[in-house]
């Protein structure tokens, strides 16, 4: 089976441990002249006319609050930062409508500095004692300033998962969550977060039976992606249905049917009609394809 690298990985940044853990090391590549800095607005990013990532040099960077150093490539210094107040917004993108027109390495960038500006923007304070926080290592932590505790950024892990309803079968398993896509003919992979204490495989089982009431039996990885909205990494898995008859949990999804290989390949076409699923920013996508492909193995 091949390794996919989905939209917002394959970042080829090296995000520079060693030197992240000297402030003045970072503060020096910051004011290197070849420093590189994509600014943010709001967790939009900007973008030049061609709709590529607007890199600006320290001489035309607008003003700014918060500086994450996001790596070097080829020895050059590369900066997110966030401008409260930009000359024109409307220069400023959403992140997940631009992701699909970036080449793959570019949207690893941008799945980074959004998911860390947008950690910083929400965590200004201390869990343990309330006080406030400041950035540090170039942004990748922040220390609380009255009682010195470290604060790392947390992702949360979800099982994304399309079953299967035999080895070697005809038919996929997809579901409507309830309010996103609900009552149209939009279905996707089934998924859930990961519980505290949960492996992978035991976690891909408790989500399919809480959603379905399908009972699963073997399960196998396929591979992951970053998604930074805010900070998720999807975890793609096929598995096989040791059950079949499907009884919806109300609470959490609008509808799950089995779907057969001929709809889903009528559906990944340009023109689908009665069935319309994930594009190819989605994880999901790609493990629907890989199943209609013939690549997994189960």
């Amino acid at each position: 089976m091949r390794n996919p690298v989905h939209p917002f990985a394959g970042n080829p940044l090296d995000r520079g441990e060693n030197i992240r853990r000297e402030d003045a090391s970072v503060a020096a590549l910051a004011d290197h002249s070849s420093a590189l800095f994509l600014p943010f607005h709001k967790l939009n990013v900007l973008l030049n006319a061609d709709q590529t990532l607007a890199w600006r040099t320290r001489p035309a960077l607008p003003e700014h609050n918060q500086l994450i150093f996001l790596g070097l490539q080829n020895n050059v210094p590369h900066f997110a930062v966030d401008v409260p107040d930009p000359a024109d917004p409307k220069s400023f993108v959403d992140c997940r409508a631009v992701a699909a027109h970036l080449a793959s390495a570019d949207t690893g960038i941008l799945a980074q500095a959004r998911a860390q500006l947008d950690w910083h923007r929400r965590n200004p304070f201390c869990a343990q004692c309330g006080q406030p926080s400041t950035a540090e290592r170039g942004g990748q932590i922040r220390r609380c300033l009255s009682c010195h505790k470290h604060i790392f950024p947390r992702t949360d892990p979800v099982a994304i998962m399309l079953i299967i309803d035999r080895p070697g079968g005809e038919r996929c398993l997809l579901g409507q969550s309830q309010g996103f896509m609900a009552n149209t003919n939009f279905y996707s992979a089934l998924a859930g977060f990961i519980d505290q204490g949960e492996s992978l495989e035991e976690a891909v089982r408790r989500e399919v039976k809480e959603e379905a009431c399908i009972a699963v039996g073997d399960v196998h990885y396929h591979s992951s992606q970053p998604w930074p909205f805010p900070s998720q990494l999807m975890i793609g898995c096929h598995g096989i249905a040791r059950s079949h008859a499907i009884t919806i949990n109300e609470a959490e999804m609008a509808d799950v049917r089995w779907f057969s290989s001929e709809q889903v390949i009528l559906a990944l076409g340009e023109s689908p009609a009665d069935l319309r699923v994930p594009g190819k920013l989605a994880i999901a996508h790609h493990l629907i394809r890989a199943w209609v492909d013939g690549e997994v193995r189960l």
